[in-house]
Formats: C-alpha cells, structure tokens, sequence
C-alpha cells in the first residue's frame, strides 16, 4: 500500500548552463573524401547529366519534352492558342520545377524569340529576343502560345507504341521518354547544356539541307557530308567564314568551331553602316558596349555616333561614320576587334541511351535512323496487331454469314444470358472472343447487307497484313519509309538557307584597314630571348650599353623605318605580322617587349627568326637538317587584309637549321659538323610560290651531320673560293683548307 500511494518524482530537467552529456557528442568520425564524393556529390552529379543538361537522340531534354508534350495533351497542335500560364500550370503535373523555368524553356521555343531555327512554339505577345540583351519577354500572363505546325511530325503515331512511356514523378500520370520524331532534331536546332564535368553546344543545320544528307548517308554510308550540308545555318543569320578542314574535323569529332560575321550594308546617302545580322553568340547591347570601348580608348576614331534601331521589322544597329572614311575597313577593323566576328565553338555531346557521347554528324545520324527505324518497326508492328484482331473478328462474323436465322435461333432459345456466348461457339465454331463480338451486334445489323459489307474488308486487311509483315521482315523497306518521311518533311518546312557562305576569305584571322603609321627613322633591336626594342636616332645617341636579360644576346639590329612590316617566325611554323610602330618607342636602359606575350603567340611558341620588309620585296631562305633549303617570295606573305598571323609560314616537314631574308641575289656559305664548306649561289636555288614547300636539297648530309652555320660567303676571306663552289646541287662541299680556318673562319 504504502508503494502504491507513493508520490511519483517527475524527472529533472536540465536548466540554462546545466552541463549535460550526449553519447557520441564530440566525436570525428573520419571519411575518406572519396566515400563522400560517391554518395553524395556523384548522384547529383549523375542526374545533372542524364535528366536535366544534355539533349537526347530526339533533339530535346527533359524540360522541352514534358513542356511540348503537355501542350500536345492540350490539343494545341489543332486548336487555337492559349494562356501561357495556363501551359505552365498544365506542365507543372510532369515538370516539378517552379513555373519560372518551365515559361524560360517555352519562351526560348518560341518563334518570336527567334533562338531556335526550327521554332517549335508558335507564340503571340512579347517573348524578347534571343539578340537582344535587354529586351525582356512578357510575364505568362500576357502571352498566348499554341504548337507549331511542324510540330505534328514530333508527335507523330505517338499513340501507337512507337516509344516507351513512364510515370512521372508522383505517379499520377505517364510521359513519353523520347518523341518519335520524323526528321533529326537533334541538329536541326542549335542546343546548348552545361552539365557536371561536361557540356554541349550543337549548331543548327539548314532543315532540307539535313533531311537530304540524311536520306544521302542512308543509301551511302560513305557518302560525302560537305557534299549536302555544306555548313551550319543559323537563326539569326550572318556570314559563315568556309573553313572546308575545320568543318571536316567537326562533322568528323563533334568538336571544332566555325567563325560567323554578322551581315552589313553601307547607306551612302547617310554615310552610315547598317548591321541587320549578327553571329548567334552575341547581342545588340555586347556589341555597342565593346564599340564604345574602343571608341572611347581611341582605337576606332572613324565613328562619330552609334544606336540601335530594332523594330518590328527585325533587328538594325547604325553606326555613323565620319566623312572620307571607307566603309569596309571601318567593318574589317570592327569584325576584329568587336564580337561582330565571332566563333560558335561546337560541343556534339548526346545522351545515347543513357549515357553521353561526343559523336560527329555521321554518326548522330546514323544513331537517329537507328532510332527512327526503331520506332517505325513498333508503329508497324501495332498496326499489324489491330488488324488482326479485326480480321480475327470479321473472321467470326463470316462464319455467321451463311446461316443468320440459325444465329438469332441459337440467341432466342438460350435461357440464360450467361450462355449466349458459348452455344455461338459451339454453333459456329468460333472462339470466345469471335462469339462476343457477334453476340453484341445490334439487331437493326442482323441483315444480310451489313454482314457482306463488314466482309468485304477482309480481303484489304489479309493485303495489308502481308504488307505489314513485310515491313517487319525487311529492314530495307524500314529505310525507305524513313526516307519518304524526310522527303516530304524537307518538301512541307524546308526554308532557304539564313546563313550566307563566304568562301573568299582566308582562313585565318583578317585584320582591320591599318590606320596610317607615323613614319621616322628608328633601330630596331630583336634578341635571341624573343625580346624587341625600337629606339629612335636620338635616345640611341644618348644611350649607353643596351640592357638584356642573363645571359640574352641581340641577333638582329637594323636601321630601319617605323612603317614597316616585321615577320616574326615562331618555331611552330607560323608567322606573325606587325607594324614597327605598333611597338612603343624604348630605350637603351629598358629590356624591351616580349614579342610573344605582345603578339599573343600560343603556349610554348617562340620567334626564331625576325624580317624586316616594306614593299614584300625579296625572299626568304630557310634550310632544314635534312640538307634542303626552301626559297620563298616575300610577297607570299602579303596579304590583302593584312592578317596578322599565317598558318604554314614554311615547311615542318624537318627541323629548321636558320632563315635567312634574301634582298637581293647573292652568295651563302654553308658550313657543316663534317668541317666542309660549300658556296652557293642563291640564284642557283629556284623559287617556290608554296610557303610551305619542302624545298630543294642543296647540301648533301652523312648520317648524324649537321649545318653548323649560314652567312654570306662576302664575310670569309677564303684563299681559294673557287675549290668551294659547284655547278650543280647538291653537293656535299670540300673539306676546308688549312690557311682557310683562321678566325674569319669560326662561326
């Protein structure tokens, strides 16, 4: 008793500044920082990949396939436009993200907004453009949308079993993993995704062009891409710079670049330039920012005002010019200096079941027929199953056919309902399924006429079948129903091309009309480091010992101009082209330019050789370890627009030994590691107009010899020059003299 009339302690709870333990507090448990990578960040990482960044086969991700497959449940392939919002609350049943997004993904798709070359929403109100930086669209509320016609061709038999559905992801409903479409979207639109640890960015193709270099590589495997699809197209139009090597690398990898210019025209009467297309990786606002710029830097005084007039007619940036300037060069210096002149850097990077893959344009489309022939096969497959189920049912029918008193006997004497069925089956001798259908046919059908009409199909559905298996047997016939649907795609939505292709141009950077060059007296001062200087008359009178790097040396001094044109050869086989004055006037005390930093050369090239010219007058002479010395005209490195870099100055094809700029016709002396020397006259070396000529061979080399020097024979003071000469090349040259190797001699 006592226990139980006890009074119960209620627990002591903690209060402020108690000091309490919990098991486990304080303790670090280590965790190898890969265990963490793999289950935490490789999921995310993964679902980036697989269902949000990269496009699949079907040319669409996740967010554009739930968004066109919603507004295909809505009926608004046929029907007429509606709410924007209302098409996002509708999306949001298979896309969880906010509405925010899912109006982005259909803004971008619209035609008004003129990002896709193949709109796939036909929008009405103000969805922005894709041109345009500044120019915003409209809230959902606004805006009204519907499909697009060529729309029909994304959700064509989708009803048939052509691709799988799964639910979405709260299991209410279903949506299709991929759309059956009809044509390769995939390169019909250009694409960009930034995934974890990988992109894409896909350039649009001209829609027929595409079509007809698909059926192409259908019937040829080998067939020629640049043939049909000579390059991309682009929405926004512009000029793309034909670059045959690199569009082969990209059709042929998936990765490369193509350089787009926008479009101009110049109104005389205004003295104005008008750009009315630009490259697809820019907008209006980029480009009048960077030409304010440099206007205000300086750098570009041929302009005198500048504003954008896009209206409802399209886009138009003009840009006033001041009186006598040359529209083109104002354009040409522009186009260099501004992204009017910009690169589309392509990325081929597609999910192909599942997993991403970098592929050229063959083998993207040879992944879509294979898709398209996969979902030909269900479609016909489907169809043949309905029409033998009719036929299976008309079949039944037949069999009642000559005896219909007998079948409505058999009906009115069945007592009960439950055995209607089974006295049909063992009247005719049809089955369950045949017996349910005859036994729901209505009386006002028992007659003769309608039992002969229903018939009469069977014959069709027997051909059609044979048809159909035919299709399914025949992977051949497969191709060419593929084939018939890209034709008449290209036929029903093919459009001119947008982008104009310019095969004229050089295919390397073109510089700007040079503005005029101050012209005096200046020394000009390279070094074997890769350092220049340019000193004018009087600071070099003033200075004292010229300031080099540890352990630098100069290898070229000369009086010269500071118009002129100096040609730094790399050791890559490029040249680099500049004017004198574009070097800032030094001194003496100063260490001078680092001539790869201040002409941007690439990582690890390095000048090897510096020519000075005004007039590309002359040539230049280089000799390989191989004994072959290659003669260049100047002039072949003159070009029209005065590019600054050229591909291919002189030959790879061996090791350069030395260049030498040729003025005029003389006499070299050529000495190698065997002790010979030889004289040759460089007229005896014939010219080649090819900068990257191989060469003729001069100098005959034994295995492991090699040119020790180069330098004009009017240098040496030799006793007998006659014992070194030769009328014909090559030749190995004469071993040297004893009263011929004094100093002069060494090199």
């Amino acid at each position: 008793m006592a226990k139980k009339n006890a009074k119960r302690t209620a627990p002591v709870r903690p209060q402020l500044g108690d000091h309490v333990e919990i098991p486990g507090a304080g303790v670090v448990l280590e965790t190898p920082i890969t265990q963490t990578l793999e289950t935490n960040y490789m999921p995310y990482a993964m679902s980036v990949i697989v269902s949000r960044a990269l496009p699949e086969i079907d040319g669409f991700k996740p967010a554009h396939r739930k968004l066109l497959y919603t507004m295909y449940g809505m009926g608004l392939l046929k029907g007429n436009r509606t709410k924007s919002a209302n098409i996002v609350g509708s999306t949001m049943h298979l896309n969880p993200h906010g509405d925010a997004a899912i109006y982005e993904t259909m803004v971008r798709m619209g035609r008004g907004n003129e990002s896709l070359l193949v709109p796939f929403v036909d929008s009405k109100g103000n969805f922005g453009k894709a041109y345009s930086r500044d120019m915003a669209y409209a809230a959902s509320r606004y805006t009204e949308a519907r499909l697009e016609p060529v729309c029909e061709e994304l959700f064509k038999d989708i009803d048939k079993d052509t691709v799988d559905f799964v639910p979405n992801y709260d299991g209410t409903t279903t949506e299709p993993t991929l759309l059956p479409v009809t044509f390769p979207t995939i390169l019909a639109n250009n694409t960009l995704g930034i995934a974890v640890g990988m992109a894409s960015n896909i350039c649009s193709f001209n829609l027929a062009e595409l079509c007809q270099t698909t059926i192409a590589l259908m019937k040829d495997p080998g067939h020629d891409l640049l043939s049909t699809l000579p390059a991309p197209d682009f929405v926004g139009g512009g000029e793309i710079l034909y670059n045959e090597a690199e569009l082969r690398k990209i059709y042929a990898t998936g990765r490369g670049s193509v350089r787009v210019r926008a479009e101009y025209r110049f109104e005389k009467d205004g003295n104005m330039l008008e750009i009315t297309h630009i490259p697809p990786t820019t907008t209006v606002e980029a480009i009048m920012d960077k030409i304010a710029e440099l206007v205000k830097a300086g750098k570009i005084r041929e302009i005198s005002d500048m504003r954008d007039e896009t209206d409802l007619q399209g886009l138009k940036l003009t840009i006033d010019l001041k009186r006598g300037q040359d529209p083109d060069k104002v354009m040409q210096k522009l186009f260099k200096t501004t992204p009017l002149e910009d690169s589309f850097a392509c990325n081929f990077n597609i999910l192909v079941g599942g997993q991403p893959r970098v592929m050229g344009v063959a083998e993207i489309l040879n992944e879509w027929a294979a898709f398209r022939a996969e979902c030909v096969r269900r479609r016909t497959f489907h169809d043949l199953q309905g029409k033998q189920k009719r036929l299976h049912l008309l079949k039944g029918l037949e069999a009642i056919l000559l005896d219909i008193d007998k079948a409505i006997r058999i009906v009115r004497e069945t007592e009960e309902e439950a055995e209607v069925v089974p006295n049909l089956m063992i009247g005719f001798g049809i089955d369950q399924v045949q017996a349910e259908y005859v036994a729901e046919i209505k009386l006002r059908h028992l007659n003769r006429e309608y039992i002969l009409k229903r018939t009469e199909e069977i014959e069709d559905l027997e051909a059609e079948i044979a048809r159909l298996q035919e299709i399914l047997n025949s992977p051949a016939k497969i191709r060419r129903i593929i084939m018939d649907e890209l034709a008449a795609v290209a036929k029903k939505y093919g459009e001119p091309r947008r982008c104009r292709i310019v095969y004229d141009l050089p295919d390397e950077e073109e510089d700007a009309g040079e503005d005029a060059m101050p012209d005096y007296p200046v020394t000009v001062f390279f070094t074997r480091e890769g350092y220049f200087k340019k000193i004018t008359p009087q600071s070099l009178r003033m200075s004292g010992e010229q300031k080099l790097k540890e352990g630098d040396k100069i290898i070229t001094q000369v009086e010269t101009r500071n118009n002129v044109w100096l040609l730094f050869f790399t050791n890559r086989c490029q040249v680099y082209k500049c004017r004198a004055g574009d070097f800032a006037d030094g001194k003496a005390s100063l260490m001078g330019e680092f001539v790869p930093a201040a002409l941007g050369m690439e990582p690890d090239e390095a000048p090897v050789y510096m020519a000075i010219t005004e007039e590309y007058k002359g040539h230049m002479l280089f000799f390989f370890d191989n004994g072959k010395c290659a003669k260049v005209p100047m002039d072949s490195y003159a070009t029209k627009q005065n590019r600054k870099k050229l591909l291919k100055a002189y030959s790879d094809k061996a090791p350069l030994v030395q260049a030498l700029q040729l003025a005029e016709e003389t006499e070299l002396a050529i000495q190698t590691s065997a002790g010979r020397l030889l004289l040759v006259g460089t007229a005896q070396i014939p010219a080649k107009q090819t900068r990257d000529t191989a060469g003729v061979a001069v100098i005959t080399l034994k295995k492991n010899q090699t040119i020790t020097s180069i330098r004009p024979a009017s240098e040496l003071e030799l006793a007998n020059p006659h014992r070194y000469r030769v009328r014909t090349l090559p030749a190995a040259g004469a071993l040297l003299r004893a009263e011929d190797t004094a100093e002069q001699m060494s090199f």
